[in-house]
């Protein structure tokens, strides 16, 4: 359902492909991790130990996790639920799913995990010079299965009241995996550390200086180095979504992966991306794409209804709109 733009953390640009190694750059030292997971790279940097067992622990963390809600693993709870075999499934997967229908409601049906059966028809992926758009008969058949209130969870037990019905997790599930591996880290005793789930950043902390980390975010379709502002954040989490990440163009026009549930094609409102900021990764997750799907007002008013929650919102004609109290909490700097 979306893909994140690249926020990344400016200590740290280059993404490195070696495993387990030391790094030393502004005269801190840390351990590192880079590796292709959840369809992402992904990187775990920690900075207050040199135990690098603490960096296999969080890539199995994001193994376990994707075991469960890969849609497109044909093992994961979520594919076996999608297909009709099994209708129990597990406290983690019971979790999620109702931290997505939480904010169906929360943006009336705007966000919406059953959207699965729309969003397979759109091909974002294959890279294909002559990409086409879905059947559009199709499509109207497909979007009569997407219903979040449709949705049931009795106990461990989920329940579609439609035949066909499907859902998909993968507008939160990084922020809650990322979630998880922050809660991993503070139990072994990390006090300092950033977690990367392609673009989903959270921060354990701060640097340890005491400095906060300064958090990029991306230039809507430009070179991933490029950046209209950067973020002093710590112990908190930045996540984003926009158009430019996953699209294909058909005569001439562009078409984005995040989908209106009501129409089955790309919102079309004006935003091009949508940065939160929030404590918990799983809330930036779901917030980032409620908030793009609902467009800049109503973006805007769900944000600044959210506790400690905060919003970046970029629109087509360049412009950052910053929700009620983001430049009196944390210090941003504007890059041209």
């Amino acid at each position: 359902m979306k893909q994140r733009l690249i926020s990344f953390f400016l200590l740290c640009i280059t993404l490195f492909t070696l495993s387990g190694c030391s790094r030393k750059k502004e005269d801190e030292t840390f351990i590192t991790r880079t590796t292709y997971m959840l369809n992402t790279i992904i990187t775990i940097n920690i900075y207050d130990s040199t135990d690098k067992s603490l960096l296999d622990g969080c890539l199995d963390i994001c193994k376990k996790y994707e075991e469960l809600f890969s849609r497109t693993i044909d093992t994961s709870e979520i594919a076996r639920l999608n297909r009709g075999e099994i209708a129990e499934v597990s406290e983690d997967t019971t979790e999620l799913i109702e931290k997505g229908l939480f904010y169906g409601k929360l943006t009336e049906g705007a966000f919406d995990i059953s959207i699965e059966p729309v969003s397979s028809l759109w091909d974002f992926s294959s890279g294909s010079e002559h990409p086409l758009l879905p059947d559009s008969a199709l499509l109207e058949a497909a979007l009569k299965k997407v219903d979040y209130q449709k949705v049931q969870i009795q106990e461990h037990k989920v329940l579609f009241m439609e035949e066909g019905m499907s859902i998909e997790l993968g507008a939160i599930a990084k922020g809650y995996i990322a979630d998880k591996i922050k809660a991993y880290l503070i139990e072994q005793g990390v006090g300092s550390a950033t977690i990367n789930l392609g673009g989903n950043m959270l921060c354990v902390g701060t640097k340890p200086s005491g400095a906060p980390f300064r958090i990029g975010i991306q230039k809507p379709f430009a070179d991933h180095s490029q950046v209209v502002g950067i973020v002093d954040i710590d112990d908190l989490s930045v996540v984003s979504s926009g158009i430019y990440e996953r699209y294909i163009t058909v005569d001439g026009k562009q078409y984005h992966h995040i989908l209106n549930p009501a129409t089955g094609y790309p919102y079309e409102n004006g935003l091009v991306s949508v940065t939160i900021i929030s404590p918990k990764s799983v809330d930036g997750d779901a917030l980032s794409t409620s908030c793009f799907c609902l467009g800049l007002e109503d973006g805007m008013k769900l944000v600044e209804s959210q506790p400690d929650c905060y919003g970046i919102f970029i629109t087509s004609d360049g412009e950052l709109h910053y929700s009620q109290g983001l430049e009196e909490r944390f210090k941003i700097e504007k890059v041209n």
